[in-house]
């Protein structure tokens, strides 16, 4: 009242977190509504502030659990503790090689067959959170040259991981392609939109070479290499575009 002021609007803030752990529980939306409401009775509707409008971001409420990371595991090795190789990386998903977050993953039996790998006999497990058979710990690691590209460290997983399997990272909806990169060269995978009916859709195709060096302009720097005032401006030895240009020419992209 002093400065004059008129409140329209209330932002909340990021919005709802997601249960990330088996033991974890859901939010509750209508009691945090509910309290919403009665801090908004005490703060604004008894000042006589008149209607103020309150927002919030969705957060990771409603597309997290609703995404799945499925990967294949390519590799094992055991040396002074167990790790599980998978195709995946942090290209597809960040979260926790960036600060430690937790995904719960569960295994599937080779549920389809792969050129050079045996099909398995074992019975494919359900693929929830709720599968709690413990068998082994292992850490489960991506391909990138990253001591931090890890989706799990130390894991008791459902079922001992062997190549061939697919490694089902839960709650990938949020912050997962969006916060995907490029680095080592690696295309960022397909996207798939699964049905009511039990169909599937491509929503997003997988990137390729190609779409690595899409935003390079090739030609403007085959133009270092041209003589300008008399000049020859050669390309610096060793660097990133005189190294891009023998590849787009092998390529057939230049």
């Amino acid at each position: 009242e002093k400065l004059g002021i008129n409140i329209e609007l209330v932002n909340l803030g990021g919005g709802f977190g997601i249960p990330y752990r088996p033991e974890e529980n859901i939010i509750d939306v209508k009691a945090v509504g509910a309290g919403i409401h009665e801090i908004y009775k005490e703060l604004i509707t008894n000042k006589n502030l008149g209607a103020v409008r309150v927002v919030t971001e969705c957060g990771r409420y409603i597309t997290g659990p609703s995404g799945l990371l499925f990967t294949r595991v390519v590799h094992r090795k055991k040396i002074y503790k167990n790790y599980v190789g998978v195709d995946a990386c942090m290209a597809n998903l960040m979260r926790p090689g960036m600060y430690n977050a937790y995904h719960h993953i569960t295994v599937v039996r080779n549920p389809d067959p792969v050129p050079g790998l045996p099909k398995k006999d074992a019975a494919m497990p359900d693929n929830s959170k709720d599968l709690i058979t413990q068998t082994g710990v292992y850490d489960v690691v991506g391909g990138l040259c990253e001591n931090n590209d890890k989706f799990a460290i130390d894991r008791q997983l459902n079922i001992d991981p062997q190549p061939g399997d697919v490694a089902v990272i839960h709650d990938a909806g949020a912050h997962g392609h969006s916060m995907g990169f490029n680095y080592n060269g690696k295309p960022r995978s397909a996207e798939y939109l699964y049905r009511t009916d039990g169909s599937v859709l491509q929503i997003r195709r997988a990137e390729t070479l190609e779409d690595l060096f899409r935003t390079v302009d090739f030609k403007a720097a085959q133009t270092l290499s041209k003589p300008q005032n008399g000049h020859s401006h050669e390309p610096a030895q060793g660097g990133f575009l005189s190294s891009c240009l023998p590849l787009a020419k092998i390529c057939g992209w230049s």
